[in-house]
């Protein structure tokens, strides 16, 4: 690409944290822009602080007092001097409040403008944009629907299964799968009392549910300047908990015809919203062949890196010219150059049911050689947090074909070592020996929850880092991080106080009316309230951890009873709630 030498040098703040963060910097370092970072308190070393020109701490440790808040963010960023703000992906990547705050800071937001991040973050706005193009749809609903009885008449006239959707879902959170005519109110009151405790508001609307669909995604860009483009197409169907895992580009097995519905309902939709940046229109895909549209992410995705390497285009270089007021650097749809894997390098533990494990890294070993590029928001020493998302790393792998490329990520993954905190390697490698991936594939979204059957031994229990003998601490001057080193026996002293209290606390005595925390984390939200009857099996409650969500379900019926609240940080095994019979 070429790059103007003459173009205004901006300064860009990045609100945002880990791999993603890096990346912007390392793709404004090499557009000629400065990068401003900010930080929560446990992030004051992370990688994404040290690299970027300037960095400002934000203060707190949870998402709301940090990365989430929206005045603090417009605050350094005029303190910085900054001119443009790329929200990455995740945390406020999506809300249009803060797309709005940013403008009306005079400042430039790189990405849609918040008009259309409210239209196309609206599910049933988006499926009428989507009719209106007359983009591939399963029947559904066009409005949210009012009543359980609109839900069973829905079922009645179109068949079962049905898909309950939060009109402002995402991630799973408010969707209802209904098999049984018996189980359909019940799961729509369900799914409103799921949706309004996750979001604040409990519309659903009604789609037939294709079972066992494939994942497909069409990557777009879009400039001021009424160019509109999908640069390529992906595959994301290996997925757990509606969290993809695995990714490939461009998707394979497609027909010639369904490849161009996606590339055209896609262009179709993001020119009706009017939409400006990048941006990813997301199908499903039924093994009959069924094609059906499914929502518009208004950012820049987690698996970007795999398009970017089969359409040899930098996707966030890109998202900077249109944000000057540049056109497209690329007139028409690339032609792939080979095919691409992302795999996403969570610190879980894939033996214990992805567990989130938080921890040190002891030792970050990247592979590299022909056809790898690795994206890494860590290094050995890093701290992985519960409070943060688990992805570490992402392992991008390319080759001539499908074929190459899927020997070279086997290479890369034997090759890769992380040790101090538990990851999702295993699997991955496995996943790389099976033939429903590799040969016939079979995969679909529920695929590893359904078919995938290796046995993946739980991870190690590791074993607690010793005292250095400096502890190492960090002081911002001006935006600037400056790091200092203490003598480990000056804090000897705090650190045996805090332990006392640690292991003064009184033990808790077995109970078999208590509930205790699953995981160490967030507790997102009670979903039934304090005082009302529950069942065994009732989902009451959802705790999030590294952007992973973990049920917390009833082990008895009775009377609930909370010691914990909405938005507290739990340990894991603490006692949260108490039925009592």
């Amino acid at each position: 690409m070429n790059i103007n030498n003459n173009k205004k040098a901006h300064k860009v703040l990045i609100a945002n944290r880990g791999e993603i963060a890096v990346r912007i910097i390392r793709a404004c370092r090499d557009y000629g822009f400065e990068s401003v970072a900010v930080y929560a308190d446990s992030d004051i070393g992370a990688l994404h602080v040290k690299m970027a020109d300037e960095a400002y701490g934000l203060g707190g440790n949870s998402p709301t007092e940090s990365y989430l808040n929206i005045e603090k963010l417009i605050e350094v960023a005029q303190k910085s001097g900054a001119t443009m703000v790329h929200p990455g992906y995740g945390f406020l990547s999506e809300r249009a409040e803060f797309a709005r705050a940013v403008t009306e800071a005079g400042l430039i937001w790189i990405g849609p403008s918040a008009e259309c991040i409210d239209i196309l973050g609206d599910k049933v706005q988006a499926r009428h944009i989507a009719m209106q193009v007359g983009a591939p749809l399963v029947v559904g609903t066009k409005d949210p629907v009012n009543s359980a009885r609109e839900v069973v008449e829905f079922a009645h006239q179109h068949g079962l299964p049905i898909a309950i959707k939060a009109a402002f879902g995402g991630g799973g959170r408010g969707l209802k799968v209904a098999w049984q005519l018996d189980e359909v109110e019940e799961l729509y009151h369900s799914a409103v009392r799921e949706a309004i405790a996750a979001f604040g508001r409990g519309e659903c609307f009604l789609e037939q549910f294709l079972h066992n669909p494939r994942h497909i995604e069409a990557q777009v860009i879009a400039d001021t300047h009424g160019n509109v483009l999908v640069v390529g197409t992906r595959d994301c169907s290996l997925q757990r908990r509606n969290q993809k895992l695995v990714e490939e580009s461009p998707a394979p097995f497609l027909s010639t015809e369904q490849q161009q519905q996606i590339i055209t309902a896609s262009i179709d939709i993001c020119r009706k919203a009017g939409y400006v940046g990048a941006g990813t229109v997301e199908f499903l895909l039924s093994q009959d062949g069924t094609l059906s549209f499914l929502e518009v992410n208004t950012r820049l995705q987690v698996e970007h890196p795999i398009t970017e390497e089969t359409a040899g285009i930098d996707l966030v270089i890109e998202q900077l010219r249109i944000a000057e007021g540049l056109p497209l650097s690329i007139k028409e749809m690339p032609k792939p150059r080979g095919h691409a894997f992302e795999f996403r390098i969570n610190a879980e533990d894939a033996g214990n049911g992805f567990l989130p494990t938080p921890g040190t890294i002891t030792e970050f070993h990247a592979p590299s050689g022909p056809g790898v590029r690795v994206d890494s928001g860590v290094t050995s020493g890093t701290t992985i947090t519960s409070t943060f998302d688990s992805l570490m790393a992402k392992l991008i792998v390319v080759g001539q074909t499908r074929e190459q490329a899927i020997a070279r990520a086997r290479r890369a993954l034997a090759e890769f070592s992380i040790e101090g905190v538990a990851s999702v390697l295993p699997f991955h490698r496995a996943v790389m020996e099976q033939a429903d991936f590799c040969e016939d594939f079979k995969v679909h979204t529920r695929w590893i929850e359904t078919e995938f059957d290796v046995e993946i031994p739980p991870a190690k229990r590791q074993i607690p880092l010793t005292n250095q003998e400096l502890t190492r601490t960090y002081i911002e001057i001006d935006g600037k991080r400056c790091e200092l080193g203490l003598p480990a026996q000056l804090l000897s002293g705090l650190a045996a106080n805090n332990l006392s209290i640690v292991n003064s606390e009184p033990q808790v005595v077995s109970n078999p009316n208590i509930i205790n925390a699953p995981i160490s984390g967030i507790l997102f939200n009670w979903l039934i309230p304090q005082g009302a009857n529950v069942i065994e099996g009732d989902v009451i409650g959802i705790m999030e951890a590294m952007k992973m969500e973990v049920q917390i379900i009833a082990h008895r019926a009775g009377t609930l009873k909370y010691y914990a609240n909405k938005g507290e940080f739990v340990e894991a095994e603490s006692p949260i709630a108490e039925i009592i019979s």
